[in-house]
């Protein structure tokens, strides 16, 4: 079995793969080609691929009998594969669900409290030789503790979002899913998405990727929002209408956004970059080094299964 990882990982991820299997660990940081991408398809009997590597129904017809089995994505979205695709191409995928929860959650809060307390824009001061001392009205944000925080999505992710939000800062939660759930701390389920947007002084993005949920925030949940309120987005860029944050945010229809993905990442609009109320982060979610092992851990995890022939520990 030949095993292609397509960036480099941890290095304990990568002393695991080289003991365990006949792998090749790609040394380009960028996402693959079309031309890779086929490569990868019709050379390896597994791969491991990682967002960004866009497994298109397109790039599974143009190879028609791949002989690769098995695509143990690293990461727990998936979006960038086209499952249906390639299921029929008899290509499994499994992804690393749970590895990533807490570190995303933790970078929702950071950004949430970034935007908040504008952290950014006092370090971009501090570093700029602009701070001439503290005063009473200088930089004053937004209070976080005991306000009401709207979580669009509640599974894996925006529970642990949510629960650093009740337990952490006393925030009062409402959330919106497909349905409601059963919790383990005190939150409100509003089913439609605006009237969570009107409801909320925070509204933290915690949805999968896909067509779902692409452009779930639009022009029209953003002018439902409070002029006051702050957009949370460590979901997925295509989440939330690029241009139409653009405009609300110009416009002063919402007070700030604190964003670690981007519709087109890595590009990111001059005009957020331009912007003081925006935070913006590099798609930080889950970058820790204990929490990279692990997610290469898992698909590793299996790749091992796949090879000896046992069941898929992380099917999608």
């Amino acid at each position: 079995m030949k095993l292609l990882i397509t960036r480099p990982m941890t290095p304990a991820v990568e002393a695991r793969a080289r003991d365990a299997f006949d792998v090749k660990i790609r040394d380009n940081t960028a996402p693959m080609s079309r031309q890779e991408m086929l490569s990868a398809l019709t050379d390896f009997d597994v791969v491991v691929p990682t967002l960004g590597d866009q497994f298109s129904a397109r790039i599974f017809a143009d190879v028609g009998a791949p002989r690769c089995k098995l695509l143990a994505n690293f990461g727990v979205g998936y979006n960038h594969i086209d499952v249906e695709a390639a299921r029929a191409a008899s290509v499994e995928v499994t992804n690393t669900p749970g590895a990533v929860t807490d570190a995303t959650a933790d970078i929702a809060m950071t950004l949430l409290l970034s935007t908040a307390r504008r952290a950014g824009e006092g370090e971009r001061l501090v570093r700029a030789g602009q701070w001439q001392g503290w005063h009473p009205t200088q930089m004053l944000g937004h209070h976080v503790t005991g306000k009401r925080v709207g979580i669009v999505g509640m599974g894996r992710i925006g529970q642990a979002i949510a629960r650093r939000c009740h337990f952490g800062f006393e925030m009062q939660v409402a959330y919106q899913s497909r349905n409601a759930k059963q919790l383990d701390f005190p939150a409100e389920f509003t089913p439609d998405l605006e009237a969570l947007a009107a409801s909320v002084d925070f509204l933290v993005l915690a949805v999968p990727g896909g067509a779902e949920t692409r452009h779930l925030i639009d022009a029209q949940v953003l002018q439902a929002m409070n002029p006051s309120a702050i957009l949370i987005n460590i979901a997925r860029g295509e989440v939330v209408d690029e241009a139409a944050l653009i405009a609300a945010l110009q416009s002063g229809q919402i007070a700030g956004a604190g964003l670690d993905v981007y519709e087109f990442e890595p590009e990111v609009p001059r005009a957020l970059c331009e912007m003081e109320n925006v935070t913006l982060l590099p798609h930080l979610g889950t970058a820790t080094e204990e929490v990279r092992s692990s997610m290469g851990h898992m698909a590793l995890d299996n790749v091992a299964a796949f090879v000896a022939g046992e069941a898929l520990p992380n099917p999608v």
